[in-house]
């Protein structure tokens, strides 16, 4: 396996990209967040690859606000996971993060516990929990309506507040606890 090494995102990565993310999802609780093209930025933004010759191996954006920034996407290869590439590209986002003077750096996750565990270790802190609740096609009878007009909904995603996590899990076959984690910058 050909070492990986950390640079800023090109567009001539797009299709690397678009693959390292597909296939690092499909191993979480993310599997289904699909993007068929690679989101754009409007305002400041780092994007890092961790590339193994052209091969994108290794995913890094994070958007940058007035006082705080956010991990949109960290991901790594299956096959090259564990391997310390998501650490190597949060090291090298923290020096530019720390120089714009932002005071905190959030991200958000579900219940993947290798990727729970990699924030705990890389200093960051839970500080918000909610749901994210799913009815698929066969819990056709979940109370939810469409509508005039539309037919009965196929599949819903939807946020609910962690207090009814309980009374959830015993409606809906898919319920996943999303949590905030911030560390502090500077």
């Amino acid at each position: 396996m050909q070492p990986a090494h950390i640079r800023p995102y090109d567009d001539a990565d797009a299709a690397s990209w678009l693959r390292c993310r597909l296939l690092s999802f499909f191993a979480t609780q993310y599997y289904d967040d699909v993007v068929t093209q690679r989101p754009r930025f409007d305002g400041p933004s780092i994007q890092l690859v961790a590339a193994a010759g052209t091969e994108v191996v290794g995913i890094l954006d994070v958007s940058i606000g007035a006082d705080a920034a956010t991990i949109e996407t960290v991901a790594v290869l299956p096959e090259h996971s564990r391997s310390g590439i998501a650490t190597r590209l949060l090291h090298a986002a923290l020096p530019e993060l720390e120089q714009r003077k932002l005071r905190t750096l959030d991200a958000w996750t579900r219940e993947d516990p290798a990727a729970n565990a990699w924030y705990r270790r890389n200093g960051f802190r839970e500080d918000h929990r909610y749901l994210h609740v799913y009815q698929d096609w066969d819990e056709r009878d979940a109370g939810f309506t469409a509508p005039d007009g539309l037919g009965t909904p196929v599949r819903v995603f939807a946020h609910a507040p962690i207090e009814r996590e309980a009374q959830l899990r015993a409606r809906f076959r898919r319920v996943h606890v999303c949590r905030r984690y911030v560390r502090r910058l500077g």
